[in-house]
């Protein structure tokens, strides 16, 4: 799958000078993807930067969010094919000079392909459960705390040690079927490139990868019986995939002299974008899902909390935090189930007039399982306190309340690791509701920023491209705005501590007991 610039450039890369008067086309610029559990978006940015207006493209992937459990590969990459499409085929974009590609893509991935290349298995996402018996193989097997502390990682279905091992005893002949075991960012490349590297940010939030060494965790592959052969190359820090294959060179002509980045994981690039890069600022982001993360320059925690996840950025960026498996997608399905038909609007303004906690439920907001903080392999949601008086804005009011909860409790873990980091919101969930970012400071009882940006993603990895390629000086030192501060109420957040205790009581009871 190589194209013939791969022999031009092993002896030649043309400036990005020559480019533009080869291509006769304007300065360079760099395009970003942002593959996420809802869709692609690609869009372009200057040298400083910033999107160009009318730069950016979106297409939505054919399942909705909660079904990103198992998806065909080659239906994905085409999916970020026609983003990219729609991108280029902007008439104020055609002639603009496209020097780099930068690529965020969801964590924790899998796909398993042949020794030609073929996807043997569907791409098994975080939200997969399947493998919940094998992670608590997992456990019984190893002393999780010893691998927690070398990989960053619990055992638990969203990584691979739990999906390999659940794929070689129920899926034995595609198991022996597969010759190499990627994330779906390695598959795209593969399928644009013909060439298999992964990076470090994405290997990072596998559990096979020793966080210190930056390297695979070689004695717990040899224990899981995982060929050392089996896991990609992880890249250098000054790999750049060179030369599309021939199909997608002629599919995309203002590509032909980009430098492809290998991919930085989403929760990663969304910390950047937002402008989280120290351990003084938290990124607290819900999308389809939720997390709230810090990032900062140098080495894991000594001791990370078991709680938390740790993984990297990049060579000398770990990113340390807790993920919820609900968040915007659990929100939508309320919508939905519930026949709340009502516009945007009205809904929002019915979930403002209700006061805090005063509908009597708990919910327990695990409709995708739980990962931080119990890491519970069996955890499913439960809405208990339903009367025949309950309506359903107030179910709808009480799962945001909930997931307002859960995030209080990584708060609270991240405490050891980043002492009363500033807290600055993203995504597409909490731009929608300001009443859902109002809950959160007063669940949290600290201000909440949210961060000036619709996609913080996808300029999130653009920064960190435009950092390596030496455009920008580093990726702190571009400023973010800040749209507007949720500042905490000390009543309600004192009701909400009455919340948090009940929700947590009913946890133990019903999932810890």
């Amino acid at each position: 799958m190589s194209s013939v610039l791969d022999e031009v450039f092993e002896t030649f890369e043309p400036s990005p000078e020559l480019v533009s008067v080869m291509l006769g086309s304007e300065p360079a610029v760099a395009l970003s993807l942002d593959i996420g559990t809802s869709g692609v978006r690609a869009a372009l940015f200057d040298e400083r930067g910033r999107e160009l207006d009318g730069g950016s493209a979106r297409a939505n992937w054919i399942l909705p969010a909660t079904s990103f459990d198992e998806l065909d590969a080659d239906e994905l990459v085409n999916e970020v094919a026609r983003a990219i499409d729609a991108l280029l085929a902007k008439p104020n974009h055609l002639n603009k000079t496209i020097e780099l590609v930068a690529i965020s893509c969801f964590w924790h991935s899998l796909v398993g392909v042949d020794a030609e290349g073929r996807a043997t298995t569907p791409v098994f996402g975080w939200a997969e459960t399947r493998a919940a018996q094998a992670a608590e193989e997992l456990r019984a097997r190893f002393n999780e705390a010893e691998i927690h502390a070398r990989t960053g990682c619990r055992f638990h279905p969203s990584y691979w040690p739990a999906k390999l091992l659940w794929l070689r005893k129920e899926r034995p002949d595609v198991y022996k079927s597969t010759a190499r075991w990627l994330s779906f960012a390695d598959y795209l490349m593969l399928r644009f490139f013909g060439e298999i590297a992964t990076s470090l940010s994405i290997a990072s939030g596998t559990g096979l990868l020793d966080q210190r060494a930056r390297a695979w965790d070689g004695d717990l592959a040899q224990a899981l019986d995982i060929p050392a052969d089996a896991l990609p190359k992880i890249a250098s820090s000054d790999h750049r995939f060179i030369g599309l294959a021939n199909d997608y060179a002629e599919r995309w002509p203002q590509l032909s002299f980009a430098r492809f980045f290998p991919a930085i994981a989403d929760g990663a690039a969304n910390n950047i974008g937002a402008g989280c890069v120290s351990a003084d600022k938290a990124a607290l982001m819900i999308g389809t899902s939720g997390a709230m993360r810090v990032l900062y320059e140098g080495e894991p925690p000594a001791k990370l909390p078991s709680e938390l996840w740790c993984y990297r950025a990049d060579r000398t960026r770990v990113v340390v935090g807790g993920a919820l498996s609900d968040g915007g997608g659990l929100f939508a399905w309320m919508k939905e189930s519930l026949a709340l038909n009502d516009d945007d609007e009205s809904i929002e303004r019915a979930l403002d007039l209700i006061e805090p906690d005063s509908h009597g439920l708990t919910v327990l907001p695990f409709w995708a399982g739980e990962r931080s903080t119990g890491w519970s392999t069996t955890a499913r949601g439960a809405i208990l306190g339903l009367t025949p008086r309950t309506q359903p804005v107030e179910i709808l009011r009480a799962s945001m309340e909930a997931v307002a909860y859960r995030f209080t409790l990584i708060a609270d873990a991240l405490e050891a690791i980043a002492p009363r980091a500033e807290i600055v919101a993203s995504g597409n969930a909490l731009r929608a509701s300001p009443v859902w970012t109002q809950i959160l400071a007063d669940v949290l009882g600290r201000p909440v920023s949210l961060c000036g940006l619709p996609e913080a993603s996808t300029r999130g990895a653009a920064l960190i491209a435009l950092e390596a390629a030496g455009k920008i000086e580093s990726i702190e030192a571009v400023a973010i705005p800040c749209e507007r501060v949720y500042e905490p109420d000390a009543r309600r957040h004192t009701r909400y501590r009455e919340g948090l205790e009940r929700q947590q009581e009913i946890y133990e009871r019903l999932i810890r007991h």
